[in-house]
């Protein structure tokens, strides 16, 4: 499992009437993706916990966490010209 904090995943929710079945926050409307791209745009995380204030600072590192999870692969194969 490495580094990657299971109560932090455990915030992380799947349910298929919840945003299509996209990762969430814990059964909010928050899709994982959507906070990934505010942390990684300009925002920091105390603009995105004010712009959403049912959000707390651990869905934030889940987002990351499950990030982190996904990010894993064995080796990229350059893609064929």
């Amino acid at each position: 499992m490495g580094m990657i904090n299971e109560n932090l995943l455990s915030r992380i929710t799947v349910e298929p009437r919840v945003c299509h079945g996209k990762p969430c926050i814990r059964g909010l409307r928050y899709p994982v993706e959507f906070l990934l791209e505010l942390m990684s745009s300009d925002m920091t995380v105390q603009q995105i916990l004010a712009d959403y204030p049912d959000l707390e600072p651990d869905d934030l590192r889940a987002a990351c966490a499950w990030g982190a999870r996904l990010s894993r692969i064995q080796r990229v194969e350059p893609a064929a010209a």
